[in-house]
């Protein structure tokens, strides 16, 4: 299911070094990112995250403090999969100066990416939404902190292996979920295809208006074809994101509302972003655990009282 660490990039520099006097600079571009890497370093480095809550990293152009951040930093994360599209000149910059510059996904076998169709050699980059598959991305974050910091490697071995048991249970956790909606309204629909992971892993039919990024348009014949799938199929509820704009999403609701049926906003969900920082929904943990408790809600299933966060032994998830 996994790559060869050896082969994931162009950008990745090998860095036989020890760790400097100070402390690691890391500069992560997702808020997912971020958050994992936290979890690993522990206080042998520093993490600036430079894409913050409701940020679009599709359309994202780095201004130019991240210019100055990335290009003085030792180590740069970023998803890779062509996400952070505007940003690949600047990567290679940093690269060329020698800086340790990952794209931290990209270590997913070809063949477990989805491509949508029509996007043949452009997979889907949106691999978080599948807990099962962060994972993998968890331990090549590790395996890069521990190429450029040979010495504090066993401190990020047992960071990792304390946090994927967290991973672990919340995998389960959305899973359990999502399994309690009926199966007949197990369709989720969004602003834009970002969910692909989410639904192939935990069992959902997943439409969205747009297609993997957002800056593709949505035409009036995708609007109509979903409103007649809402109608049709009786669909209770569609979804907005916290970093999309809303307007297909009231499209859909009014061009339903025109032929009889109601279909409600059944929640926020975080798609390529995550929530406000110091909050739960501001950690990738925190992240899941809303979408999926959001999602199971408004279509019908069940969630334990105070969700993930309150249920997360291994006995409380049955």
């Amino acid at each position: 299911m996994w790559r060869s660490l050896r082969a994931i990039s162009l950008f990745t520099i090998s860095m036989a070094i020890s760790l400097p006097a100070a402390a690691l600079e890391i500069v992560t571009t997702t808020g997912m990112i971020g958050d994992v890497t936290r979890q690993i370093v522990g206080d042998r480095g520093s993490v600036t995250n430079i894409m913050g809550e409701g940020v679009d990293p599709h359309l994202y152009k780095p201004v130019a403090s991240d210019v100055r951040r990335i290009l003085a930093a030792d180590v740069i994360l970023y998803n890779g999969l062509k996400l952070e599209g505007r940003m690949g000149d600047l990567f290679e910059r940093a690269a060329g100066r020698g800086r340790f510059v990952k794209p931290v996904a990209e270590v997913i076998d070809e063949g477990y990416l989805l491509e949508p169709d029509g996007q043949t050699g452009h997979p889907d980059p949106h691999v978080w939404m599948d807990v099962k598959a962060w994972i993998a991305v968890t331990t090549a974050i590790r395996d890069a902190l521990c190429q450029v910091d040979p010495d504090g490697c066993e401190i990020y071995r047992i960071n990792t292996e304390n946090y994927l048991v967290q991973l672990q249970r919340l995998d389960k956790f959305v899973r359990t979920v999502i399994t309690s909606i009926p199966k007949s309204q197990r369709v989720l629909v969004t602003a834009h295809d970002a969910f692909g992971y989410f639904g192939r892993a935990y069992d959902l039919e997943v439409m969205g208006i747009q297609g993997i990024s957002t800056e593709s348009e949505a035409g009036l014949a995708d609007v109509n074809a979903l409103v007649n799938l809402l109608v049709t199929r009786r669909i209770p509820a569609v979804f907005i994101e916290s970093s999309v704009p809303d307007k297909y999403i009231r499209a859909l609701i009014e061009g339903a509302e025109a032929q009889g049926h109601s279909v409600v906003v059944g929640g926020e969900l975080f798609s390529d972003a995550m929530g406000k920082p110091a909050t739960w929904e501001g950690t990738y943990a925190g992240m899941m655990d809303h979408n999926a408790s959001t999602i199971t809600k408004a279509l019908g299933g069940t969630v334990p009282k105070g969700g993930f966060r309150s249920n997360s032994s291994e006995s409380e998830i049955e």
